[in-house]
């Protein structure tokens, strides 16, 4: 058999070559796949010369699968997810390997964890979703909080900020195409115990003495955090990217369902997309600054709203953080597996302890 290796589908994206140059970093060797032969040569030229790749296309899923064998672990960087997520996800879940991708898309990680996942466990596969700054560093900053807060804890919010004068210039294509797929995807939270639809909640956090605006959104942590701490009864979690607008992005939020229901809308959001990434596809974002600062913070409240505990993590640029992580991912779980099958959170996968110290390798740390 086949020594396992580490896969990197998308490798010649924005993610993925900043995820290619960090595998690089830690003395990996990773297979370089992705459409365009031309450009990954050349990505393995800059990164030394002798690195494997492969052509593979979601369009020939059959050309993804014959990339992954059992053992491998399978990092996928080609979004948008929800159109072009599923080739990779399915070649993990058929060879039994270990799957790790970049999505933030809220429908995306709903269907990683209540379509894939039996399937995944069935075979012996781990798929390990929106492993990046979406949503890594708030499953850890949660589960950390809820550790601090005890058995007492049975809601915990999440929110997640991103500032500095170059952060809107650094986003790629890649993001703001998935962004566009996300305004007419319906949201999702956690409350009662259950995963329910989520229109427009926004919330105040004090951040560095400062209120925060954050608007709610479904990520990983409704689903990973739950099954770990079973006397969790509300998982919030939110984004605060939108300073002052926040709370009026919320009142459009609540229409959603409403503007997504009109004749020809999401024909339009596709086309959109398509066009972001056709003219940006092949520029780079702006470069990473010392300006463009994160920020994920956690909070444990009691059944009569108290506040039990509370978890900061500070860090710096949300993409190298992504692709930090995930190379430290990568290597982990080749060399070490992973801690089960299925659908796997972060913190599941590597346990609280391990990711705390993956984390500040990648450069996202716990602040006292």
């Amino acid at each position: 058999m086949a020594t396992p290796r580490i896969v990197l589908f998308g490798a010649t994206g924005f993610t993925g070559r900043l995820t290619a140059e960090a595998l690089a970093a830690r003395g990996a060797r990773p297979l370089l796949a992705g459409r365009d032969q031309t450009r990954l040569a050349a990505l393995a030229d800059a990164l030394g010369g002798d690195l494997s790749i492969a052509v593979a296309d979601v369009g020939r899923p059959e050309s993804v699968r014959k990339i992954v064998a059992p053992g491998d672990v399978l990092i996928s960087t080609v979004g948008p997810f929800v159109r072009w997520g599923e080739a990779a996800v399915a070649a993990a879940t058929e060879t039994g390997a270990i799957y790790l991708d970049t999505t933030g898309e809220p429908t995306f990680v709903k269907r990683i964890f209540q379509r894939y996942g039996p399937a995944a466990a069935a075979r012996g596969a781990a798929l390990v979703t929106a492993f990046g700054y979406d949503y890594v560093p708030g499953n850890l900053a949660a589960a950390l909080a809820l550790r601090k807060a005890g058995p007492g804890a049975v809601r915990v919010d999440v929110g997640y900020f991103v500032e500095g004068s170059g952060a809107a210039r650094r986003a790629s294509a890649g993001t703001r195409a998935s962004a566009l797929g996300m305004v007419l995807e319906p949201m999702y939270g956690f409350r009662e115990g259950r995963i329910v639809p989520e229109h427009g909640r926004t919330r105040r956090f004090l951040v560095d003495g400062r209120v925060r605006h954050g608007l709610a959104i479904g990520a990983s942590e409704h689903f990973t955090l739950p099954p770990a701490h079973p006397g969790l009864r509300e998982v919030n979690v939110y984004l605060g990217w939108l300073g002052g607008l926040t709370r009026v992005a919320g009142v459009l939020a609540k229409a959603t369902p409403v503007i997504a229901a009109l004749p020809g809308i999401r024909r339009a959001t596709e086309a959109l997309a398509d066009r972001v990434l056709r003219t940006g596809g092949s520029a780079a974002p702006a470069p990473a600054g010392a300006g463009v600062s994160s920020s994920v913070v956690a909070e444990a409240y009691d059944a009569g709203g108290r506040r039990l505990a509370a978890v900061h993590l500070a860090g710096g640029d949300p993409y190298e953080f992504t692709a930090g992580v995930l190379a430290w991912a990568a290597t982990t779980a080749l060399a070490e597996g992973v801690h089960g099958t299925g659908a796997l959170g972060p913190v599941d996968a590597f346990g609280l302890d391990a990711l705390t110290r993956g984390c500040a390798e990648a450069g996202m740390a716990v602040r006292e």
